[in-house]
């Protein structure tokens, strides 16, 4: 069975979002079995609730506890910080995991920003540049889950909300290469500007969790394929993998003494569908340093949230 070998986390705080269910929730378990603090930011309370059941039963006398956060509430995200700096305690581990799949029709966040883009970037830059005094204290590890659809991503300059003309996937596939071209550049800055934090990507493969049918079943009043034919391809064993398995490469760089800032890691099967954690190549569409400081800029000032302040 694949694996990936956590080294003793005790008396290390971990933050790990989207952590009620899936990747998250099989990420937070892996780091609370391994000693750390975990805190779960989360939308929904009840899920929160029995994610800390699941996680207690799994690992008895683990230190867990849930937190408010909507991701695709800037005001939500700050209240969130602002909770966490009110407790003091530097943070060491920070897995930004939440995400949205794609929505078959165009939805906004609070702020009015494309959801897909809205949640899982500029969501994610907005909590990780609020927290950043926290993380420099706790010389922290910062993972950033993309996928690999960032591949296939392109970013649009004049039109990074998608309000000229939305398709699921296209969005989708940017916010994703968006949170590929964050995490290479926060690394980036780190270093130039000693910030003692390091920042690395992963991406969980093909893996059955509850993004294939949240996201596609938003809007609808037919519940999307998508689920049911995820479903079947594990179930045959063929390109999709369990959340156990997909879970491996953003536990690999969050914790390995081995993983490295500024790479890269996932899957090293067939198509990077399935398969052992190891580091990847980063993808073409992610290598401009250009075009990750150029998103950064212009991310900071939609969010208004500046690293340089912190």
């Amino acid at each position: 069975m694949l694996d990936v070998n956590v080294p003793d986390l005790t008396g290390q705080l971990a933050v790990v979002t989207g952590g009620s269910d899936g990747l998250g929730l099989g990420l937070a378990t892996r780091l609370a079995r391994a000693g750390a603090e975990v805190v779960l930011p989360v939308r929904n309370p009840a899920k929160g609730d029995a994610a800390l059941e699941r996680i207690r039963a799994a690992a008895p006398g683990a230190t867990v506890s849930t937190r408010e956060l909507d991701l695709a509430s800037l005001d939500s995200v700050a209240a969130l910080a602002d909770t966490l700096h009110a407790e003091g305690q530097p943070i060491h581990l920070l897995i930004n995991n939440a995400g949205v799949m794609t929505p078959p029709t165009r939805h906004t966040t609070a702020d009015g920003f494309e959801l897909q883009f809205g949640t899982t970037h500029l969501g994610h830059l907005a909590l990780t540049g609020r927290l950043l005094p926290l993380l420099r204290a706790g010389q922290a590890r910062v993972t950033t889950m993309s996928s690999s659809a960032a591949r296939w991503g392109r970013l649009d300059w004049d039109d990074l909300q998608a309000t000229r003309r939305y398709k699921a996937i296209r969005a989708y596939n940017a916010s994703k290469l968006a949170t590929l071209l964050f995490g290479l550049e926060l690394d980036r800055r780190s270093r130039a500007g000693d910030w003692g934090i390091m920042s690395n990507v992963a991406h969980p493969g093909t893996t059955l969790s509850n993004l294939y049918a949240s996201g596609p079943n938003l809007g609808r009043s037919r519940p999307s394929p998508n689920e049911a034919v995820m479903r079947q391809l594990a179930r045959w064993g063929i390109l999709v993998q369990s959340v156990d398995a997909g879970l491996l490469p953003a536990l690999h760089a969050a914790t390995s003494p081995q993983a490295q800032g500024g790479r890269f890691y996932g899957p090293d099967g067939f198509g990077q569908f399935t398969g052992k954690p190891a580091e990847l190549a980063v993808y073409r569409s992610a290598r401009s340093a250009d075009d990750a400081a150029r998103l950064w800029a212009l991310s900071e000032q939609l969010v208004g949230v500046t690293f340089a302040g912190n």
